[in-house]
C-alpha cells in the first residue's frame, strides 16, 4: 500500500468522479483508475462502486477512509517536521565572543561546522554587559563570557577553564624559570584592567595574588594587548596576565609567557543562552562547545 495509492482513493472518495480527481491531483484519468486497481488487489476488496453514471464508495472503502486521512496526515506533519527542522538549521546563529578566546574559538567554530554546514554563525563583539543584554533580548543566541554570573532570565552553561599565564619581560630574571611562582613577582608592578572592565579577572589575579601572601603593586593599566605587551617588553619591568589559549597565538618580541603557580589560577568560560529549550542550530552550538571542551581536555 502506498500514500499515492491512498491519496489518489481519497481524492475520488470526495470527488465521487474519476475525471474531477484526476484534474485536482493533476495527473491522467487512466492512472489513477490504475493505481486504485493496484490497491483493490492488495487489499482483497472492491473501494468504489463504478458505472457511467456514478461513483459510490463500498463497505470496504468507508471502512478505510478514516484510515487514509490518517496516514495522510501524519505524512503532512512529518513533512511539516522535517521542514521547520531545516528552517531551524539553515537561520543564522549570532554568537557574541569574549576577547583572548583563542584556538578555543577555532575549535567551537569548527566542531559547529561539521554538524551544521548550513547554518551561518555571526561573530558579534562587544562588553560582557552588552552581550548579556543582547542575550536577554534575543538579539543573540547565545554569548561566551568569562566567570560565574547570575541572572534570572539566562542559564550559563559550565565550558572549559583557562589557566592564567604570565606576561614578563624577556630579559627578567623570571623570565628565565619554566613556571613563576606568584609570590615571585611581589616586587614587580601588575598591569591588569580596572575592575569596572573586567570584574572576572580582577577579582580572580588579587584573589590569587594574596593567596600567595601579598597584594600586587599595581602599575599602568592594561590598555590594549599591543600596547600593554610592548611598554613589558621595552619599558620599566612589569608584568600583567593572559589567558593560556590567547597566549600561544601572542608571539611577542621582549616578552615571554610563562605558567603561573602556588596559586594557579584559572578561569572558567561560561555559554550564556537564554532559558528554554533551544531550537536545533543552538542546540549544535552548544553540542560544539562542550566538543572543544572534551578535545582541549583529552
Amino acid at each position: 500500500m502506498e500514500l499515492r495509492q491512498l491519496r489518489y482513493f481519497l481524492t475520488v472518495a470526495e470527488e465521487l468522479h474519476f475525471g474531477r480527481a484526476a484534474e485536482r491531483l493533476h495527473i491522467v484519468q487512466s492512472a489513477v483508475s490504475q493505481q486504485l486497481r493496484r490497491l483493490e488487489r492488495e487489499l482483497g476488496a472492491q473501494l468504489f462502486v463504478r458505472s457511467t453514471r456514478v461513483v459510490q464508495l463500498t463497505e470496504a472503502g468507508h471502512r478505510l477512509l478514516p484510515y487514509a486521512r490518517e496516514m495522510l496526515a501524519l505524512q503532512a506533519h512529518a513533512r511539516e517536521a522535517i521542514d521547520e527542522l531545516r528552517a531551524e538549521h539553515a537561520a543564522t546563529v549570532r554568537l557574541g565572543t569574549s576577547s583572548g578566546l583563542g584556538a578555543r574559538l577555532d575549535a567551537v567554530l569548527t566542531a559547529f561546522t561539521r554538524r551544521t554546514a548550513h547554518a551561518p554563525l555571526e561573530l558579534v563583539t562587544g562588553s560582557t554587559e552588552e552581550r548579556l543584554a543582547q542575550v536577554r533580548a534575543g538579539d543573540l543566541d547565545a554569548a561566551l563570557l568569562r566567570g560565574e554570573r547570575a541572572d534570572p532570565g539566562l542559564e550559563f552553561l559550565p565550558l572549559w577553564q583557562d589557566a592564567l599565564m604570565a606576561a614578563l619581560p624577556a630579559g627578567h630574571e623570571l623570565a628565565a624559570r619554566e613556571t613563576v611562582a606568584l609570590a615571585q613577582l611581589t616586587e614587580l608592578p601588575l598591569r591588569l584592567s580596572p575592575r569596572s572592565r573586567n570584574p572576572a579577572l580582577h577579582d580572580l589575579v588579587m584573589r590569587s595574588c594574596r593567596a600567595a601572601g601579598y597584594t600586587p603593586v599595581l602599575g599602568p593599566e592594561f590598555t590594549n594587548d599591543q600596547d600593554t605587551l610592548a611598554a613589558i617588553g621595552y619599558g620599566k619591568p612589569s608584568w600583567t596576565v593572559f589567558y593560556a589559549p590567547h597566549a600561544d597565538q601572542l608571539p611577542v618580541p621582549g616578552v615571554v609567557f610563562r605558567p603561573l603557580s602556588d596559586p594557579a589560577p584559572v578561569m572558567r568560560t561560561y555559554l550564556a543562552v537564554r532559558n528554554g529549550p533551544p531550537r536545533a542550530a543552538l542546540r549544535a552550538l552548544i553540542e560544539a562547545c562542550h566538543e572543544a571542551d572534551e578535545v582541549a581536555r583529552a
